[in-house]
């Protein structure tokens, strides 16, 4: 599978780059844009002012422009947390994206969103203090009505970047469950 993989509001940090390698040596290919130019965070604040500062539209825009040359090869978009929420934009913005799979985070879906049966897949804490029960269930009766084909792994316990072992958040034994899951969807992508 050809994947798109967005980091998160800590930016590019080496645990993206590991992900996009073990991602590697599972047969894919993988593309890592940086969307904040270098800059990296070592809290969720710092991040998140961060971006704020850039916008949500100009995020897009440069995930887009990432994106695009490599759009017409039918991309998995994949990301996390912030990075989940730009992948799941621009899987449904792509007509001919072939899945997706969101760690740690989702994003709002328009009310005329629609994709054609697009296999997702997400990964998040339980509980999650940014993906709440209240807002996942209704996340995932929007996916549906959709028209996406949705799988929900929920980690009880663990943190909200719990697959990054340079936060404090991280969780090893649900981690590596999550990458064997996970790894096990883009298989059957590869053979659908």
């Amino acid at each position: 599978m050809n994947i798109m993989l967005f980091h998160s509001t800590y930016g590019l940090r080496p645990a993206v780059r590991d992900a996009a390698d073990r991602l590697r040596t599972a047969g894919h290919q993988v593309w890592t844009p940086d969307l904040f130019a270098g800059r990296t965070f070592d809290t969720v604040e710092e991040g998140m002012e961060y971006s704020d500062g850039i916008g949500k539209e100009e995020l897009l825009k440069r995930a887009v422009l990432a994106a695009a040359p490599y759009s017409e090869r039918g991309l998995v978009y994949a990301g996390f947390s912030l990075g989940a929420s730009i992948a799941q934009t621009l899987a449904f913005g792509d007509a001919k994206a072939r899945g997706l799979l969101l760690l740690h985070g989702t994003s709002d879906i328009a009310a005329n969103a629609y994709v054609d049966e697009l296999p997702v897949q997400l990964h998040v804490a339980e509980p999650d203090p940014f993906e709440t029960d209240d807002w996942l269930s209704a996340w995932y009766l929007q996916m549906g009505r959709a028209g996406a084909d949705v799988e929900v792994y929920r980690y009880a316990g663990a943190g909200h970047l719990y697959t990054d072992p340079g936060l404090p958040d991280y969780d090893a034994e649900a981690a590596e469950a999550t990458w064997r899951v996970a790894l096990g969807f883009l298989d059957g992508l590869t053979s659908a």
